[in-house]
């Protein structure tokens, strides 16, 4: 029997296995005699009202548990991998991804190329499906996995295929209506790449999803990022492409009169656009594709802004870094927040790392803020989340390339550095004033 690595990072207070003496560190080697594969397995077999588990402890001593309890009542640990068997690698060599654009000697999991269903429906990645086997589909089905988000692309097979280098890429409008007929809701990304699968290519693949209405929750549309390390050379979005785009998506929603693809929002801000109001987006599905959070950062900023007070005690100053993408509007709202002893600062950091067209606020590193503001006097710093390292839902003050939120506090002792958690809100930076 294969041996999955189900180790214990940590037990949740007053729960089952907090009870029975479970530590971190332990390892989890069968439940009820069987060895899950991933967290979605894991889940299923202890939804019993009598539990079996074989433990091996960090002396490698094994203990044989049995558990008692309510029939779908969880045990209380969290596993360091929500796969058991091994992340499932991207076999592909698309001529898009940005893994293959970045600098040597970064973190190892910045390289590492995820094209896993497991993590899709966990965590919301996108999967291409080039890598499906037939017991992926058994056990999509037999466990009701839904939704998964699809990296389509394009619907036209050559095309696709030259697009991912994948001869398996060929199948994806058969297998999104497989998805459909077994019940699996579908997020679908086109990641735009102009002369390839732009004009009457998107327009041929979001013809070609109208097949799969019923099943299709949301289409997202991003341009191509272009980092300095590309070899290949690509031709950009720009406006003309954009005000394309935005016109073929618009005219695609009509078509079936439903809202379900939208463009993120960088198309809008290229083709010199206001983003769309709130229902436009909808339950915003494609937040993390950068599809609304504009929108869902002004109307957060109309709201907050009549919570903020009108006078400060004393003076002071906020300073936030962002990029050259949301700069033009955090350069808008610095002129609306007339706060009396408050001054307000928005500083562009221009992306030098990984070459000025990047230009998002989740691609700016840690040394790019530094040379950006180590001359100025700055009291409160304010730096996106998004620009962090993840782990899980929690953040760590660790950027792209390695520094730190350490490295920026040492430029000078008397900076104060918050971490904005929430990018799409002005809330935290309106309690941040109010509490100045």
């Amino acid at each position: 029997m294969a041996k999955f690595l189900m180790q214990v990072e940590d037990i949740i207070p007053n729960s089952i296995a907090d009870e029975i003496g479970i530590l971190k560190g332990d390892k989890i080697l069968s439940v009820n005699k069987q060895q899950p594969k991933d967290i979605i397995e894991y889940s299923f077999l202890i939804n019993d009202e009598e539990i079996e588990l074989l433990i091996e402890h960090e002396n490698n001593e094994l203990e044989e548990i049995e558990i008692e309890k309510d029939f779908d009542e969880d045990l209380g640990i969290v596993f360091t991998s929500a796969v058991f068997d091994g992340v499932k690698r991207c076999q592909n060599h698309c001529i898009f991804c940005f893994v293959d654009q970045q600098p040597d000697g970064l973190r190892d999991s910045l390289y590492v190329k995820d094209d896993d269903w497991r993590l899709s429906y966990i965590q919301g990645t996108y999967v291409t499906l080039t890598n499906f086997k037939e017991d992926d589909w058994e056990r999509i089905e037999k466990y009701h996995i839904s939704p998964l988000f699809i990296s389509v692309h394009t619907t036209n097979p050559k095309l696709r295929v030259e697009m991912t280098k994948n001869p398996h890429a060929s199948e994806i409008l058969n297998q999104l209506k497989r998805l459909k007929k077994i019940g699996t809701k579908i997020h679908a990304q086109i990641v735009l790449c102009p002369n390839y699968n732009d004009g009457e290519e998107l327009k041929r693949t979001l013809n070609d999803l109208k097949t799969v209405k019923s099943a299709l929750k949301s289409v997202a549309i991003v341009p191509l990022g272009i980092s300095k390390f590309r070899k290949e050379k690509f031709k950009k979005v720009d406006k003309k492409i954009a005000l394309e785009t935005i016109k073929i998506v618009d005219e695609f929603n009509s078509s079936i009169k439903k809202q379900i693809a939208m463009v993120s929002d960088e198309f809008y801000l290229l083709a010199g656009l206001d983003v769309p109001e709130k229902k436009y987006y909808g339950d915003f599905l494609q937040i993390e594709d950068g599809v609304g959070a504009i929108r869902l950062m002004k109307d957060s900023f109309k709201k907050c802004l009549k919570k903020t007070k009108k006078k400060l005690k004393n003076k002071a100053k906020i300073t936030i870094v962002t990029a050259s993408s949301p700069y033009k509007m955090f350069r808008e709202f610095q002129k609306e927040i007339n706060i009396e002893n408050l001054k307000f600062e928005v500083i562009e950091v221009k992306n030098k790392f990984f070459g000025e067209d990047i230009n998002v606020a989740g691609l700016i590193v840690g040394s790019d803020i530094i040379e950006t503001i180590k001359n100025r006097k700055i009291d409160n710093l304010l730096i996106p989340s998004v620009m962090l390292k993840k782990i899980g839902e929690t953040y760590e003050e660790t950027f792209l390339d390695g520094s730190t939120v350490d490295d920026i506090r040492a430029l000078d002792k008397n900076i104060k550095v918050h971490i904005q958690q929430d990018c799409y809100s002005f809330e935290e930076i309106t309690k941040l004033i109010n509490n100045l």
